[in-house]
């Protein structure tokens, strides 16, 4: 163990100061021995009945607690601002730094050697992560896992099928009452979602990241190997407080490039690049948008999950975890890269028994040879875009049309149904202002539906292009996270219903077929739509917000301030 633990600063103290830290704890019930030189762990819980996902996070807490009292530290259980993607208006991704700053101050502010961070639904994952990641002490991940798989008239369900439902439904093919009948058979248990949507994808980063214990990823919620996993967890970080196994120590340059590897081979949410870089932004490690392309561009895709395939995530537990996953990647990956557990990753997965062989194939078999994610370039995206080709349809992965353009969600609300809308299946619809500052937020609005007149014909896909993103659990021929947004004033601000636009997978490109003149002339005589904020945290976002090329991080939040307390206020 280091010389000193933190939370001696706090515990070990004589006098007045010392006198306080311990009799306003000791009102808890709690015997002098436990401030006597044991590593006070906190236990950072994004619990709340406003996240579904993660509803059930009391129960796992005490889990980890009985793990870390085993292992002889102190468990101290803490809140911090939780995000519901279900319920949060106007989008939780609006609050994700918010979040991240409540984790990193309260970590900072208070006296623990070690923190388990309890994440599950999409943005609790990456705020957690970000935050311990700018303080720097020894950190690791537990997930909440998935729901158990829906079931509903015979047959699977998840969070993908709403997509289909909500289509469904607005082309007369299924009641409002069969809708309803459906809530309750997709959601049937504790957890988040059942496919590979953003939660899935977060899981499976941190465990790729090698920031929990093998098999973390894909436990579903209800079983009770959950909380044996909880309870191992709070054993290992009283071990790694005692080696002094920070964050740092682990997300490596190689770890990265480990997750983004493992993400190509999942099919994982395109909404993993952006909490990616936000991360390496804050632990320091030099990663870009275009890393995202060239480290995945050969990596095939092994597990056949929704969206991009057929299964759910309580099958890729069965078929052997993200481990079995990790371990047909052996020869793309860094396999000699540090885990939490002080193994290297190779160790954690050459174990590791693949019993489902429709759930994941071999590399060189693979269920799905495109990768997960593609990062274009072109003139109506300068600093890139995303697209995840695994979700799309093939016919359209080149394609060229007349763009019809919203100039934000208001506006594509009102007239995407009307009768008289001008689009055909060749059409592209364009959604501007949806970006981090335009929304503000960045919502999950890129996969828009589709016209009610195209639906009627049997149209199920076009090329839609925003600066917006995409729920993981959606699909479709979706281009994502245009950067420069159009809140900026740039290229893809000015576009109009009637251009042309290029799109080729392939070669990586998305163009606008409007001359560099023109486009200089529109951007000369463009204004701004958004509504600007002039108070509290909104208005500190909308200043200081990062592009989705760059993580959509606030700028004053790179880095971090490491663990020291600059005053003792007592």
């Amino acid at each position: 163990m280091k010389d000193k633990l933190r939370s001696q600063g706090w515990f070990g103290k004589t006098g007045k100061d010392g006198f306080i830290y311990r009799a306003w704890m000791k009102n808890q019930g709690i015997p002098d021995y436990e401030f006597r030189g044991k590593p006070v762990i906190g236990i950072c819980n994004t619990w709340s009945e406003f996240t579904p996902c993660n509803a059930h996070f009391r129960e796992l807490a005490e889990s980890v607690k009985r793990g870390i009292s085993e292992a002889g530290g102190f468990p101290v259980e803490f809140p911090v601002m939780s995000l519901g993607e279900t319920l949060i208006k106007p989008t939780a991704m609006l609050y994700r730094n918010l979040a991240s700053m409540d984790v990193e101050e309260s970590i900072r502010a208070n006296p623990m050697d070690g923190v388990v961070l309890l994440c599950g639904c999409d943005k609790t994952t990456p705020s957690l992560v970000m935050g311990a990641c700018s303080v720097n002490i020894p950190a690791l991940v537990v997930s909440g896992g998935p729901m158990l798989t829906g079931k509903y008239q015979g047959r699977d369900i998840s969070t993908s099928d709403v997509w289909r439902f909500n289509d469904a439904v607005r082309s007369g093919e299924m009641s409002e009452e069969q809708l309803t009948v459906a809530e309750a058979c997709m959601c049937r248990s504790r957890g988040h979602c059942a496919v590979m949507g953003t939660a899935s994808t977060m899981a499976c980063m941190v465990e790729s990241l090698g920031l929990s214990l093998p098999g973390n990823a894909a436990i579903p919620a209800a079983d009770s190997r959950r909380k044996v996993l909880a309870q191992l967890s709070g054993i290992r970080i009283v071990e790694m407080v005692k080696e002094n196994l920070c964050l740092s120590d682990i997300l490596t340059r190689q770890a990265f490039e480990n997750a983004i590897i493992a993400n190509a081979a999942i099919g994982g949410s395109t909404n993993f690049i952006i909490h990616l870089l936000a991360i390496a932004k804050r632990i320091g490690v030099d990663l870009k948008l275009d890393d995202f392309d060239k480290l995945s561009a050969n990596v095939p895709l092994i597990a056949n999950l929704q969206p991009s395939g057929k299964y759910f995530m309580e099958d890729l537990y069965y078929a052997g975890g993200l481990p079995a996953v990790l371990k047909e990647l052996d020869s793309f990956l860094h396999g000699d890269a540090l885990t939490v557990n002080g193994k290297s990753m190779r160790e954690n997965y050459m174990t590791a028994e693949c019993y489902n062989r429709d759930v994941i194939s071999s590399a060189e078999k693979p269920f799905n040879p495109l990768s997960g994610v593609a990062i274009l370039k072109g003139n109506l995206c300068e600093h890139g875009a995303v697209i995840k080709p695994s979700a799309a349809s093939a016919h359209l992965l080149k394609h060229s049309g007349k763009a019809l353009v919203f100039e934000d969600i208001d506006d594509y609300k009102n007239r995407i149904d009307q009768p008289d809308l001008e689009v055909d299946e060749t059409s592209i619809l364009v959604l501007k202002n949806v970006g981090p500052i335009g929304y503000p937020g960045m919502p999950e609005v890129g996969n828009m539906a589709l016209p009610k007149k195209l639906l009627a014909k049997g149209v199920t896909d076009m090329v839609r292009i925003s600066d917006g993103r995409m729920s993981g659990t959606g699909f479709g021929t979706v281009i994502l996270h245009a950067s420069p947004e159009a809140a900026l004033g740039a290229n893809f601000a000015v576009v109009k219903t009637g251009d042309v636009i290029h799109l080729d997978v392939s070669k990586r490109t998305l163009t606008l077929e409007v001359p560099a003149d023109e486009l200089e002339q529109r951007k000369r005589s463009w204004k701004p739509v958004h509504k600007k904020y002039d108070r509290g945290y909104v208005m500190l976002y909308q200043q200081h917000v990062q592009q989705a090329s760059e993580g959509a991080d606030l700028d004053f939040l790179n880095g971090g301030s490491g663990s020291e307390v600059s005053r003792d206020s007592h």
